[in-house]
């Protein structure tokens, strides 16, 4: 029984924080939206992201 509440407690945060980053990113593109971004810009963003973020995972298995 333990276990499986040890079990829970470890998975709970990253379905927290799974379920905090749709709802992050669906008011980020209300957001954009309302503000007169059109859908090809936010892909733009979201490209540009993703680049952010492989370039940083680059950098951090360079140092490794």
């Amino acid at each position: 029984m333990s276990q499986a509440l040890a079990t829970m407690q470890t998975e709970t945060p990253v379905v927290s924080r799974e379920r905090a980053l749709r709802i992050l990113s669906k008011s980020l593109y209300r957001d954009l939206r309302q503000n007169g971004y059109e859908p090809k810009q936010i892909v733009a963003l979201a490209s540009e992201l993703i680049a952010q973020v492989t370039s940083d995972i680059s950098n951090d298995s360079t140092l490794a």
